[in-house]
């Protein structure tokens, strides 16, 4: 198979990108630069020579774009080994997923410079179907808190999100149409909301992790990054797993929001009511639903077993380095000191939140909740609250984030839940969703 000779050249180990102005990074993919495929749904459309071309654009975006986002670790598009529905289509890997050609370095300095020694499952998946790895992506350290160094692409200012940073922001700047990275907590969900794009956590196991550094077992969850819902709906079909049909469904709102809800910001609480009352006015059944009292108890009980999984894990890593672990080492001494009891506690709590959440699908299949308690933080300090994204974790259940019309202010993201295995039906509403948000 021939080789796209740019590929054979690219070595953009860092950055040598130019500063640009901020108008740029708040234009939609593409604006700005030469016409070529950007979204998913255009490059499934492109020809193989328009994709090959497409290619070529996106190593010119990340070259003018990444010295002020800061999105990639490396840079260095691997050779398209098979024809698919994804022939030619470039992506990006969360760099915490192992890889033999490029350097999986964790978002730790430790480990600067190392490779693995195999490609991870998900990543052999989509070569297998003939995407082209562009390269590895920022992550917070060991996928826990200590940012990385990437910027929101909507605000230079502001954080992406984490801990799947680098990953949000390349879809989100247009560097590449689809991104993976993983959740333990918030770290697909919080930063597609931040960063204005479509991120999707799928029910828990679905997706391999096979090749992916561990966190907590129990909550680990690999899932992807489009730009839009439709985009994902495709890749979704492009991996083989159904992609549904639509049906009329009661969706589930949040019961006495936002009053009960204090840890959601002005910001978020206005443009959820909004999208609320605009998805009544088209038609939508939805019925409030009493979820806080569970979120709350599964917010707390998903900590204690991240912590103690986390502690675990890292445990012999700690002993070797200590505090260059940074945020990890605190974690790694708090989660230490919870007892087997305490965490056989919590997952019994998780499982009987399991059962309640499956009985309330049953009769709102579909439940709307904000993806983030509001727009991203100023600064690089924090990748912010994952609060209303740690509970579907911890469920398993599938969920969705999509972007809510806010204008010119900061992104604001629509999160929708459904029950365990019904990937499908959550993705589809989402597109169904999108449009109706839409303006019109």
């Amino acid at each position: 198979m021939a080789v796209n000779p740019l590929i054979q050249r690219a070595r953009l180990r860092r950055r040598e990108a130019l500063p640009l102005i901020g108008a740029l990074f708040t234009a939609k993919p593409g604006e700005g630069m030469a016409a070529s495929p950007q979204v998913l749904e255009e490059w499934l459309r492109a020809t193989p020579a328009e994709r090959k071309q497409g290619l070529t654009a996106s190593l010119e975006r990340i070259r003018q774009l990444d010295g002020s986002i800061h999105a990639w670790v490396q840079v260095m598009p691997q050779p398209q080994i098979a024809d698919g529905p994804l022939a030619g289509i470039p992506f990006a890997a969360k760099d915490i997923m192992e890889t033999r050609a490029l350097v999986t370095e964790y978002g730790s300095p430790i480990y600067k410079g190392r490779h693995g020694t195999e490609d991870a499952a998900m990543i052999r998946r989509f070569e297998s179907l003939g995407a082209i790895l562009m390269g590895k992506t920022h992550t917070t350290q060991f996928a826990y808190r200590t940012p990385g160094p990437t910027r929101n692409p909507r605000n230079l200012e502001h954080t992406p999100g984490g801990s799947s940073s680098g990953s949000a922001a390349a879809v989100a700047a247009g560097m590449v149409p689809f991104a993976m990275g993983t959740q333990t907590a918030g770290s697909i969900l919080r930063p597609a909301s931040y960063c204005g794009i479509t991120g999707f956590k799928p029910t828990f196991g679905t997706l391999s992790l096979v090749g992916v550094l561990p966190f907590a077992h129990s909550l680990d969850t690999l899932g992807l990054f489009t730009n839009t819902p439709a985009g994902m709906l495709k890749l979704w079909g492009a991996l083989g797993q159904s992609t549904g049909r639509d049906e009329e469904l009661m969706v589930g709102t949040p019961e006495s929001f936002p009053e009960r809800w204090p840890e959601v910001e002005p910001a978020m609480a206005k443009a959820f009511g909004d999208a609320i009352a605009r998805l009544r006015k088209r038609g939508w059944k939805l019925q409030p639903v009493p979820l806080k009292p569970l979120l709350d108890r599964l917010v707390d009980e998903s900590h204690v077993v991240m912590f103690y999984e986390g502690a675990r894990f890292h445990a012999d890593r700690y002993k070797q380095y200590g505090d260059r672990l940074e945020d990890m080492a605190q974690l790694v001494r708090e989660g230490s000191k919870i007892s087997d009891q305490r965490y056989r506690d919590a997952l019994s709590v998780i499982a009987k939140g399991k059962d309640e959440i499956a009985a309330q699908h049953r009769r709102t299949p579909i439940i709307l909740v904000p993806a983030a308690t509001g727009p991203a933080p100023r600064g690089l300090t924090s990748t912010g609250n994952p609060a209303m994204n740690a509970p579907w974790t911890a469920l398993g259940t599938p969920a969705i984030t999509i972007p809510m019309p806010v204008g010119s202010a900061l992104p604001l993201g629509l999160q929708l839940t459904g029950a365990a295995g019904q990937d499908a039906r959550v993705v589809r509403t989402a597109v169904r969703i999108a449009a109706s948000l839409a303006d019109v």
